[in-house]
């Protein structure tokens, strides 16, 4: 059964557009490198307005664990995260199943 993770970032007000700049310019290369669970990123519109949200899909926990291990251990992703941790004021995740109808990405 797919795991889905929800993570969601809120960004130091005045700083969503140098972390956005950052993720097109080093974050998003790094994290291309890896297989390829992204479902989206989004940016809040109204109401949590920055919030930098994005939500992955895995086969399982183990598949879940071996990517984020993957993605610790890559330089490339380490280097950019150092840069952008600063400007991050909190995360939250959040691990979900896929309702039994409707449609999944």
């Amino acid at each position: 059964m797919a795991l889905y993770e929800l993570r969601t970032y809120t960004v130091i007000v005045g700083k969503m557009s140098e972390v956005v700049a950052l993720y097109g310019s080093e974050g998003w290369a790094a994290l291309a490198k890896h297989p390829p669970k992204l479902v989206g990123y989004f940016t809040g519109d109204v109401g949590a307005l920055n919030q930098l949200i994005h939500v992955w899909k895995f086969d399982d926990d183990a598949d879940r664990r071996a990517f984020w291990a993957g993605i610790y251990a890559d330089p490339a992703f380490m280097a950019f995260a150092a840069k952008l941790r600063p400007m991050i004021l909190s995360q939250e995740n959040k691990l979900m199943l896929a309702a039994p109808w409707g449609p999944h990405p």
